[in-house]
C-alpha cells in the first residue's frame, strides 16, 4: 500500500500512504515485524469508508524509508519508534491523531501515549501487552521458549547468521506464529521486499539484542525520552487491546489482566483463531473493534 509520498524527520526520510478524506480524523497505523505498511490494507479501507484518514508509515529499516545519516544509531527501540511517529505528524502537519500499532507498531502506539498524551485521542494495540514504564522482564520458561528468535540474535552468531538470510529468517515467524494457511507465497514475496532496507538487519538486531544485552546502543537524540519513560506506569488515553487468540508468539495470557494500568478507559478483544498478525487474518474483526473503539 505504500505510494511515492515521504516526510522529512529530523532523522529519516519516511515513506508513508495516506488514504481517505483529507479532512477526516487521522489514524496513523504502525505496522509490525516481520512486516510491511501493506499489511493494514484491508483495514484501512474498512477506516476510510467509516471517513478516517489512514496515514501508514514504513517503519525505520522497513520499505523505502531510509535515515538522513549513515552515523545515527539504528536504533531500534520503542521510544525510537515512537518518536518517528510522532515526527511524521509534525511533518503532516497533524497535531492530534488516533495510533493504532501491531507487534513493534503496538509497542510504538504503547509509548506514543505514554510519552506525548497530549498527541493522542486514543490508541490501540494488537499481539503486544503493555509493559509499564518500558521495562522488559525475563517471561515465564512456556514464554521464552515462544522467544527463541530472541535468543538467536543475541548469539555472539546471530547477527551474521540473520545477515545472511532476512528472509528465511522471517519466513520462519510467518510459518509458526499463526495457524497455517493465512498468507500465500505471492504476499509473502510482496511483504518481503520491505526487508531488503539496507537497515533492516541492523534494526532488527539493535531492536532484540538491546532487551538481552547491554552492548546495544541507543540513539543519543532520544536520551530525555528515554529518561521519562520509566517514570511512566500508566496511560491516561482511551485504550483498545486486540488479541489473536491461536498467537503462538505472544501467549494471550500475556495481555490479560491489565485494566488498572489504564486510566482513561481499557477494552481487550480476543479473537478466537486468528494468531500472531490480526490485521492480515482477520482484517474485518480488527476494523470492527477499531471503529467501536474510535468512534
Amino acid at each position: 500500500m505504500i505510494d511515492d509520498r515521504h516526510a522529512r524527520t529530523p532523522t529519516l526520510d519516511i515513506a508513508y500512504a495516506d488514504s481517505g478524506p483529507a479532512d477526516g480524523p487521522v489514524v496513523i497505523l504502525l505496522h509490525g515485524w516481520p512486516d510491511a505498511a501493506r499489511a493494514w490494507t484491508p483495514v484501512a479501507a474498512r477506516l476510510n469508508a467509516a471517513g478516517f484518514r489512514a496515514v501508514i508509515p514504513a517503519l525505520r529499516g522497513a520499505g523505502d524509508t531510509r535515515f538522513l545519516r549513515a552515523d545515527t544509531v539504528r536504533d531500534g527501540s520503542g521510544v525510537a519508534l515512537a518518536k518517528d511517529a510522532v515526527d511524521v505528524a509534525d511533518a503532516l502537519g497533524i497535531a492530534r491523531f488516533d495510533v493504532v500499532g501491531h507487534d513493534w507498531g503496538a509497542r510504538a502506539a504503547y509509548t506514543v501515549a505514554a510519552l506525548f498524551p497530549e498527541r493522542v485521542r486514543r490508541m490501540a494495540a494488537i499481539a503486544l501487552a503493555f509493559q509499564p514504564r518500558g521495562a522488559f522482564t525475563l517471561p515465564p520458561f512456556a514464554q521464552a521458549r515462544r522467544f527463541w528468535y530472541q535468543w538467536f540474535m543475541s548469539l555472539d552468531g546471530g547477527p551474521d547468521a540473520v545477515a545472511a538470510d532476512p528472509k528465511g529468517f522471517a519466513r520462519i515467524q510467518w510459518d509458526t506464529w499463526s495457524p497455517p494457511g493465512w498468507f500465500d507465497e505471492a504476499e509473502f514475496a510482496a511483504t518481503a521486499r520491505a526487508f531488503e532496507n539496507p537497515d533492516w538487519v541492523p534494526v532488527t538486531l539493535n531492536a532484540y539484542r538491546r532487551r538481552w544485552r547491554g552492548d546495544q546502543p541507543s540513539d543519543p537524540a532520544l536520551a530525555p525520552l528515554y529518561e521519562r519513560l520509566p517514570t511512566i506506569e500508566r496511560i491516561g488515553v482511551p485504550a483498545l487491546m486486540i488479541q489473536g487468540g491461536a498467537d503462538s508468539c505472544d501467549d494471550a495470557a500475556m495481555s490479560e489482566g491489565q485494566e488498572g494500568c489504564f486510566t482513561a478507559g481499557y477494552r481487550r478483544v480476543v479473537i478466537d483463531g486468528a494468531g500472531h498478525f490480526p490485521p492480515r487474518e482477520a482484517p474485518d474483526a480488527v476494523a470492527d473493534a477499531l471503529l467501536e473503539h474510535l468512534t
